[in-house]
């Protein structure tokens, strides 16, 4: 029952965001946005051409790196600051004003570092990752209730035989939102560096797109990287749910 209204709900949405697509195709015209039937008729060719193909790949593969690194550095920043109480004081406000800093303005900087290949991207990507899986991580940290830390000093467990068998189990909730933001975020940072400072991938596809008038071409990008997040991201919130349930 509960599926099958899930997906109603969602059949809804779809049919509703489609009445929404042709209104606004009626009121700017096909110059700005393509009809719905046509573009995505037009999606089925524009996704077998080795241009799409190329420039997917090359999200695909700055994403994974970003995505990984933005796990490993939040995770490691998150438990850090969360089992050692000074360093989370001290560290928690610089991650929370960072956070809510615009990242496009230090995006000139990493590409001084970094420069315009695949590595500007992953860190870019990567910086908007980071932060949102440090702060959560940190915040589900702190909230294991102190028995458990007493007790894994009872058994004399080493600090990593604590952190895998003792935190992270107690705090996987919480930590999995982060993770969960985390890969939406990291995917917008990717696409953010390939808009402004890239010759391939998807964003950079886009903004090709954009400069030549080709409408067509850049909604129908658009409407695949939207699916594959909504795709993603309700997997990710379908396990999240179920971890919460455990506890």
């Amino acid at each position: 029952m509960t599926a099958t209204r899930r997906f109603t709900d969602t059949f809804v949405v779809v049919l509703a965001m489609l009445a929404v697509w042709q209104v606004l195709h009626l009121i700017a015209g096909s110059t700005a946005l393509p009809a719905p039937l046509p573009t995505l008729t037009y999606l089925l060719h524009n996704v077998t051409t080795d241009r799409f193909a190329t420039n997917a790949a090359a999200t695909i593969e700055a994403f994974f790196f970003a995505l990984l690194l933005a796990y490993a550095v939040g995770l490691a920043i998150g438990v850090w600051m969360g089992a050692h109480r000074l360093s989370g004081a001290v560290g928690e406000p610089i991650l929370v004003a960072l956070y809510s800093l615009p990242k496009i303005v230090l995006y000139p900087v990493l590409l001084l570092i970094f420069g315009l290949g695949i590595s500007g991207k992953v860190a870019f990507g990567a910086l908007h990752g980071i932060l949102p899986v440090a702060l959560l991580t940190t915040g589900a940290i702190r909230a294991i209730p102190p028995v458990y830390l007493r007790a894994a000093r009872t058994l004399q467990l080493t600090p990593w035989q604590t952190i895998r068998t003792v935190l992270l189990p107690a705090a996987l909730p919480e930590v999995f939102t982060g993770l969960r933001i985390g890969f939406t975020v990291t995917l917008l940072g990717v696409l953010l560096g390939e808009m402004f400072a890239s010759k391939a991938g998807l964003g950079s596809m886009i903004m090709t797109d954009m400069s030549l008038a080709q409408s067509e071409d850049m909604v129908t990008v658009a409407i695949l990287l939207f699916a594959f997040a909504a795709v993603a991201n309700g997997i990710l919130l379908w396990i999240e749910h179920r971890l919460h349930r455990r506890v």
